[in-house]
């Protein structure tokens, strides 16, 4: 989705803007289907393009996706436009992986909370 997508209403961009429209995600975290913090999933034509971006892109596949993950709060969010815009969002992905830990997820919880109250420049 781009900034000015038109088919984004005023609400829907408000909900958007706040990263509240994550939300709906709680009942798949309640399900057992994500977790609150992991990797974002991307649709499966984007992990095709993501793969053939990044060799070690499926490391990431072997766990829950989550409703935030580091790449989001280290700012990776949102459209990828360029081959290092994936590079970035995958290197947090598995960066995470890597140094998985209780203390992380607390941290990447707060610094999503904190992005919720005050949104980083590029979030819309």
């Amino acid at each position: 989705m781009k900034q000015d997508d038109p088919r984004l209403f005023p609400a829907g961009r408000w909900l958007r803007r706040f990263s509240v429209d994550e939300l709906p995600q709680f009942l798949n975290v309640l399900s057992g289907e994500m977790s609150l913090v992991g990797p974002r999933p991307h649709l499966p034509k984007h992990n095709e393009l993501f793969a053939r971006a990044m060799q070690n892109y499926h490391v990431r596949a072997g766990v829950r996706p989550g409703i935030t993950g580091l790449a989001q709060v280290r700012g990776f969010r949102g459209g990828t436009f360029c081959d290092r815009d994936i590079a970035n969002r995958v290197d947090s992905d598995i960066d995470y992986l890597e140094n998985w830990s209780f203390s992380l997820d607390c941290s990447i919880l707060l610094r999503t909370l904190s992005q919720m109250i005050f949104p980083p420049k590029g979030a819309y």
